[in-house]
């Protein structure tokens, strides 16, 4: 538990990633959903109104960093707290001192690190002292708040998602720790704007590990005259992963991606397998990769294994669950599934074809007998008249056309003889046939 003064001093003898830490919202960067002019919690900081909160968001995008800034911009005291060290008895300590302060006029602001590590019992212990105004509970988690916050707790908090910084955020940061003399300001970096990209690339959205990786490419830098000179070969050891060095939002990322699209729909795993691998260890979102996978279970293989897509979808949950690099073979998986899968594009070709008539008949009605009749008006207008009932019927099936009249007959879907489809199309085209008769 430590009590901040407005007054503490910057410290110099720490990683950079500290040293940079901003004082300010103007030298904040990233989070203008939420900090940019007029924005809901810009107004709250900039007018010291802030209540009760929880920054929920992924680990250095700027937490932390909020609440000191908060802490340097209210007149509460700012008590900064952490579930990590801290338990009941501690709560108890920070409340009964908070109750103390209010009774003389003085509002406590609470910030708790990691708020997710506290149990119910611990949580509890907040909830009264927020009701009652004792403390403004400010809340830090990168867990999803609707699941590790109590609920009576969780009402009485606004909840701010904190997002992932861009590479374009990460640049920025990298340049001004190159600038600041808090940072490198003090000797001659040079470093190109290629490798900076690569460094903001790896970080994937955080701070800390941009600035760390910076560092420590930095300290094992080529030093020359007057300067110290960051090479490729020399960030690839700091990073332990040549592959690193590949832009995300860039040409070669749609490369990687269209290889293991093209490799699944090959029938070729062990293809499959290395580009989803050269993906992953480049830093790739695993859950990017599980959605084309999703896409790619309808889209080229479809009816003729239906399982695909389940599989798919399963994949994406436990990628999501358990993350890297545990879920790497999660998505090994899920590729080796669909590259061996039998082969359809039969709903990809049939929505197409679909797609086209549907923009270029959007005027057409919708057939009489298809439409409800909920009020008399629209029985008198022969809404659903015609209608037939396909359960009244031995078949379960009807000759009534459900297609607009200029589409009347028109032919979609065509089933292959691929796996499952193949037993879906003799179905079909029973069904079709029976309804020409």
């Amino acid at each position: 538990m430590e009590q901040l003064s407005l007054f503490d001093s910057r410290k110099t003898i720490s990683p950079l990633a500290s040293r940079l830490r901003p004082d300010s919202l103007e030298d904040f960067i990233g989070q203008e959903h939420l900090l940019g002019e007029g924005k809901l919690l810009r107004q709250l900081i900039d007018h010291d109104q802030i209540s009760s909160m929880i920054f929920w968001g992924p680990p250095g995008v700027g937490k932390t960093t909020l609440a000191n800034i908060i802490a340097k911009k209210t007149r509460a005291s700012f008590i900064n707290f952490s579930a990590v060290t801290s338990g009941i008895k501690e709560i108890k300590e920070v409340m009964a001192q908070a109750e103390s302060s209010r009774v003389m006029g003085v509002k406590t602001v609470l910030f708790v690190d990691e708020i997710h590590r506290f149990n119910k019992a611990q949580q509890d212990a907040f909830l009264p002292f927020v009701e009652k105004g004792s403390i403004i509970l400010i809340g830090a988690t990168t867990e999803n708040p609707s699941f590790e916050i109590n609920s009576a707790l969780l009402s009485r908090l606004k909840v701010f998602v904190l997002q992932g910084l861009s590479t374009g955020n990460l640049i920025q940061l990298l340049k001004n720790a190159i600038r600041n003399p808090f940072g490198f300001g003090q000797t001659q970096i040079d470093i190109s704007d290629y490798l900076l990209k690569a460094i903001a690339t790896f970080a994937n959205g955080d701070a800390r590990t941009a600035l760390n990786t910076l560092e420590m490419a930095v300290t094992n830098g080529k030093v020359g005259p007057g300067k110290i000179m960051v090479t490729k070969e020399g960030l690839e050891q700091c990073i332990s992963k040549k592959s690193l060095l590949y832009d995300k939002n860039g040409e070669e990322h749609y490369n990687l991606i269209s290889a293991l699209h093209k490799s699944m729909r090959n029938s070729d795993p062990d293809a499959a397998i290395y580009w989803l691998s050269r993906m992953l260890e480049a830093g790739e979102d695993p859950l990017y990769i599980a959605r084309r996978l999703i896409r790619f279970a309808s889209e080229d293989v479809g009816i003729a294994d239906s399982q695909a897509l389940s599989l798919a979808v399963s994949v994406y949950q436990a990628c999501h669950f358990i993350g890297m690099p545990e879920c790497n073979v999660n998505l090994a998986h899920a590729v080796t599934y669909l590259s061996l899968a039998p082969k359809s594009n039969a709903l990809y070709v049939a929505y197409g074809e679909c797609r086209r008539d549907a923009l270029h008949t959007l005027a057409q009605p919708v057939p009489l007998h298809l439409c409800n009749a909920p009020a008399k008006l629209m029985e008198e207008l022969y809404y659903g008249e015609g209608y037939e009932y396909a359960h009244n019927t031995e078949e379960k099936l009807t000759h009534m056309e459900c297609l607009p009249e200029a589409l009347k007959n028109r032919t979609y879907y065509r089933p292959t003889s691929e796996g499952a489809e193949a037993e879906a199309g003799m179905r079909l085209e029973a069904i079709r046939k029976w309804k020409r008769s």
